[in-house]
């Protein structure tokens, strides 16, 4: 039986970032949209109505975007994988949810979005 978890969720967060197998994407850079969910106990919170017994999601926004803005990687599933180790590093996070899109992905084809997404719990 699995445990269930309370969630926090943010979702459209975009930075530019240089990221892609193609010279141009990582010479000209491109809008990443990220969205992430964290799996955590919030009771604690719920009940002191402290900061501290949460995750401050401003300050986590913060570090997300200073991945997607640093160094390039080519494929968005790396870019996936770096985004949740960071919201792992969060000691009450247990489980996350990235998910990466890249809606100006050289597809020669009209689409909306290309969107990767990756789950990792806390070993």
């Amino acid at each position: 039986m699995s445990e269930e978890l309370d969630r926090i969720r943010l979702s459209g967060l975009r930075a530019r970032g240089y990221h892609g197998v193609l010279d141009h994407e990582r010479r000209d850079g491109q809008d990443f949209v990220v969205d992430v969910g964290l799996g955590l106990d919030l009771a604690e919170a719920g009940r002191s109505d402290a900061l501290a017994d949460t995750v401050h999601y401003g300050e986590l926004a913060d570090r997300l975007v200073e991945v997607v803005q640093g160094e390039p990687v080519r494929l968005i599933e790396t870019l996936a994988e770096r985004l949740a180790a960071v919201c792992l590093s969060e000691p009450r996070v247990r489980r996350v949810e990235v998910t990466v899109h890249k809606p100006q992905a050289p597809v020669p084809h009209a689409f909306d979005d290309v969107s990767v997404t990756v789950v990792r719990v806390r070993g």
